[in-house]
């Protein structure tokens, strides 16, 4: 991987490159199982935003390590009075899943392994979500305290339905990649020894079909499914904004580290 661009903000944290059309870009925090933050959120949106200058016909997002993403970095002190700071990741979030989703290429995230928090909506953001059968995906949010964000009461919801989004936000369930498939919240689930060779074919199809018909499918279809995303965008920001500084946040970090259930007394 050291042929890749690291990002202007998080260096190595991120990783891109483009080879016959298909702009890859890269999560590189494996001894975290990519936790992010928002310089990485940021540099990703850049390059995202900037695909086709980078002549790019296809995009995709992938991760190195053993997991795709465990969530955002909740690292720092949980009771510090950094409200606006930790809400910034939330808003880098939503730009760069805003832009997987607005930009006229096709979008495919490759999810080889654990899927996380954030790393739910930003595998949900694009256009093809494919998993290996090793794939899982949870929305842990309200296991320290806190709501989905990064638009995924919205993409959850549009990709299964109400019932199940709510049981996946809600509990925190994890989701097998294969029950992920069977449901409708992903497009594909693959064996994890053939799993690179079929996202490859995937990215071939899509950089040698034509452009201008997936460009106006997908705004179609996201604009018949997605309406309601800019609108979720406000709701988790507000409501995240709140819990980030509410008690059951701290209790909740604090017994995630401490690896301890949580406690929550905050009504």
């Amino acid at each position: 991987m050291t042929d890749l661009t690291p990002g202007t903000r998080s260096g190595d944290s991120i990783g891109w490159a483009v080879d016959h059309g298909v702009l890859t870009l890269w999560l590189r925090r494996a001894t975290t199982l990519n936790a992010i933050d928002g310089a990485m959120l940021e540099d990703l949106a850049d390059v995202v935003e900037q695909a086709t200058d980078h002549g790019a016909s296809v995009i995709a997002l992938r991760a190195e390590g053993r997991g795709f993403c465990s969530g955002a970095d909740i690292g720092g002190d949980p009771t510090a009075d950094d409200g606006p700071a930790k809400t910034d990741t939330i808003v880098a979030g939503e730009r760069l899943v805003r832009a997987m989703t607005t930009s006229p290429l096709p979008v495919v995230s490759a999810v080889h392994g654990p899927c996380a928090g954030i790393g739910v909506p930003l595998a949900l953001a694009a256009d093809l979500t494919l998993a290996s059968d090793q794939a899982f995906f949870m929305l842990a949010f309200t296991r320290i305290g806190l709501m989905p964000d990064g638009g995924a009461t919205a993409l959850v919801a549009a990709a299964v339905g109400r019932a199940t989004a709510m049981r996946m936000a809600l509990l925190a369930e994890r989701i097998t990649a294969a029950d992920a498939a069977a449901q409708g919240l992903i497009a594909s689930v693959s064996r994890a020894d053939t799993f690179d060779a079929h996202v490859n074919d995937v990215l071939a199809r899509l950089a040698a079909g034509p452009s201008v018909a997936y460009a106006l499918t997908k705004q179609a279809v996201n604009d018949a499914t997605l309406a309601s995303l800019d609108h979720a965008f406000e709701v988790e920001l507000e409501g995240q904004a709140g819990l980030l500084v509410a008690a059951d946040f701290v209790e909740g970090t604090t017994a995630f580290r401490e690896k301890r259930a949580a406690v929550f007394t905050d009504r």
